[in-house]
């Protein structure tokens, strides 16, 4: 049995009390200091005690606590100076007992380790602050009360909407229980997350803050969520004709996505090629230019934040390049591969199936993309021995999607390898995860059994890689 004394005056106290007399803590026992208890109209239970004494009499305090052993005491009184003095004659009696001290008054301190001072002020104005929108819920009594355990409201066009479990990357967080319907889930891999689903998610605060974020954040405007603008990275040291074809190619991307361009020009020769770029500039292109190619990365990484990049445009010749592929990667960016075939004449985007977590992760951005270009989108399920099954997952996911955006979803099974069918048609932007796979060699992919690898070997096509949790 736990002794608990609560030194009580005023309307706080008036509604703690109540609150109190409806516990269904037996093992917890009150003892009260209340004048004016009658006019509670509390139900009587045999864990509250009423005393009329006046806690700021040390000899009365004596008397009342002399007798019993309390593992904590409430202040709880609307009078600044009598909680004070209260205080005052309990460190008397109890030099180290717990103390919970309710303080309506916010220049209040006590030099005391063994005091928790609850500032209604700041209560208040927490309580406010949860309910602005956009604003995560936290749970302030459970765990470190400092944001390690959020409820986050799932909104229509979330990147987890019609997620399942499995597919996502849990890193210093776990989803601990989702509530839908008025009823309680307890998550396994393949249960799927759906708008208006509330999740309980436990873990690190600043990963939880960066995980609200996400969750939250509705459906944007590709090259959203990994930037606003796009950026074209053009080698000068060509002709003209190759120059011009990504130029033209990259602005008609940038109308279409309704996004600024930035055109980093490297290798400049004496023609007069970058002249005439630079005649183009108007407010939706600027040019820049760099003059030594060895600090190329270092001014990526600049332009990336500096100009809010979402979307880099590189050729295959400069993305082949070992170095030039893994910084793209670390960046965590959305690359845009030109391809013989331009964008303009493109009319089906097609995605191999591969990982589940890979494929949900970049649903989202898919499904913006295609829409904003008006292609068809094509999801192809490649399997040899015929188990499409294996991959219903995905399809569930990308059909629930399709009927989200209203927008429909050719579903492709294939025993045969699709490569050969991708390589013989010539409308497709080949769209596919940019994981740790893509940075393997060629030699590598030849030996894989990831179908997914070989699509870059295709150079007929145009392709966009886009980042994924990893």
């Amino acid at each position: 049995m736990q002794n608990i004394l609560i030194l009580a005056s005023g309307e706080i106290a008036k509604h703690f009390i109540q609150w109190v007399s409806k516990s269904r803590i037996d093992e917890n026992y009150y003892t009260i200091t209340y004048t004016r208890h009658e006019e509670l109209l509390l139900k009587i239970t045999p864990h509250l005690t009423f005393i009329d004494e006046d806690p700021t009499s040390l000899l009365k305090l004596t008397e009342l606590m002399e007798n019993t052993v309390f593992s904590s005491a409430f202040i709880v009184m609307d009078s600044r100076n009598e909680a004070i003095c209260s205080y005052k004659n309990i460190r008397k009696l109890y030099p180290r007992l717990r103390i919970v001290f309710v303080s309506q008054w916010c220049d209040l301190t006590l030099d005391d380790e063994n005091v928790n001072i609850m500032d209604t002020h700041e209560l208040m104005a927490s309580y406010l602050y949860e309910q602005l929108p956009n604003v995560p819920v936290i749970a302030k009594n459970i765990g470190f009360g400092q944001g390690d355990i959020m409820e986050i409201l799932v909104p229509l066009g979330s990147p987890y909407a019609y997620r399942h479990m499995g597919s996502i990357v849990h890193r210093k967080w776990r989803v601990a229980a989702i509530y839908r319907n008025k009823k309680q889930i307890l998550p396994n891999n393949a249960t799927m997350i759906q708008p208006n689903d509330i999740l309980i998610v436990i873990g690190n605060p600043r990963v939880l803050e960066e995980v609200y974020r996400v969750i939250r954040k509705s459906r944007g405007i590709f090259p959203d969520p990994f930037g606003k603008n796009l950026y074209l990275i053009l080698n000068m040291c060509r002709e003209r004709e190759e120059i011009m074809i990504e130029v033209n190619e990259a602005i008609f991307l940038s109308k279409q996505l309704n996004r600024k361009l930035y055109i980093r020009l490297i290798n400049i020769t004496l023609s007069g090629v970058s002249q005439e770029l630079k005649a183009l500039e108007n407010e939706k292109l600027e040019i820049l230019i760099n003059y030594h190619y060895d600090e190329l990365f270092n001014t990526m990484d600049f332009d990336t934040t500096h100009y809010d990049i979402g979307l880099f445009l590189i050729n295959n010749e400069l993305f082949d390049k070992e170095s030039f592929k893994y910084r793209l990667y670390k960046l965590r960016r959305a690359v845009y591969l030109f391809g013989e075939n331009s964008l303009y004449n493109i009319s089906e985007a097609t995605i191999l199936m591969g990982d589940e977590g890979a494929m949900e992760s970049v649903s989202s951005s898919v499904f913006d993309l295609v829409e904003i270009l008006g292609l068809k989108l094509n999801l192809c399920n490649y399997s040899p021995d015929g188990d499409f099954a294996e991959k219903k997952n995905i399809i569930e996911h990308y059909e629930s999607l399709s009927r989200l955006y209203s927008f429909s979803v050719d579903i492709k099974e294939n025993r045969t390898n699709p490569i050969k069918e991708l390589q013989s048609d010539d409308g497709i932007l080949h769209i596919a995860p940019f994981n740790k796979e893509i940075l393997k060699t060629p030699l590598a992919n030849f030996f894989s059994r990831k179908i997914s690898r070989y699509f870059l070997s295709i150079r007929k096509h145009p392709q966009l890689l886009i980042p994924i949790e990893e």
